[in-house]
């Protein structure tokens, strides 16, 4: 399906969702549009992770409508999922495994993906001679530059991105606002959650309380 930057990606309408005898959130609207992001605040247990789970189809316990260009992600999950990228609060990679490894089974779940390119997006994520190395022995910062390689890979419409500066130096924080820089520039969209001042043009906020 053929997107322009600009046009209408993901739209969520009346969200509701409460966790014991708290409303987290209700009545709750966003839109995101091609080559747009949105980045999420509100403090701790405000609902921030919550809603990006509920946007990704990971919790169902919600009242309300989510569309993806047009079409319900309830009634036709499978477009939606093809073109989502979700990086979750914890880095996601198995210590065991080198990064290599890791993202051979992460990229083989949705397409076939050549080492080739593996071991350019593990170069332009900074891994470059550690390619082969258990990821027990990288540092937090550099397995989350693991997890973040899968960005370069899926080539995704929509990033949803759970605080995915956490454990990043300097270096890397730089690098990961370029990677959606570059993806809004390509009509890319995102959802972020951080405490970090993202430094990305025609940045929108959403403020959860």
């Amino acid at each position: 399906m053929q997107r322009s930057e600009g046009q209408e990606a993901l739209r969520v309408d009346n969200l509701f969702c409460e966790r014991g005898e708290r409303i987290l959130f209700q009545d709750l609207a966003l839109v995101i549009c091609q080559g747009e992001v949105i980045q999420v605040k509100g403090p701790n247990g405000s609902g921030k992770t919550t809603l990006l789970r509920i946007v990704c189809g990971l919790h169902d316990g919600y009242q309300g409508s989510i569309t993806w260009c047009g079409e319900t992600t309830r009634e036709h999950p499978e477009d939606f999922l093809s073109s989502l990228t979700y990086l979750g609060h914890h880095v996601g990679v198995n210590k065991v495994l080198t990064p290599l490894e890791n993202l051979r089974w992460s990229c083989g779940l949705r397409q076939e993906t050549d080492d080739k390119d593996i071991y350019s997006a593990l170069e332009d994520m900074g891994l470059k001679g550690f390619e082969e190395s258990q990821c027990f022995t990288l540092s937090a910062g550099q397995q989350q530059r693991v997890s973040l390689s899968r960005l370069l890979l899926n080539q995704s419409n929509l990033w949803v991105l759970d605080e995915p500066f956490t454990t990043l130096d300097a270096d890397g924080v730089k690098l990961l606002e370029g990677l959606l820089c570059k993806h809004i520039d390509r009509g890319g969209a995102a959802l972020v959650t951080t405490h970090h001042n993202l430094g990305v043009p025609g940045l929108k906020v959403l403020e959860l309380t």
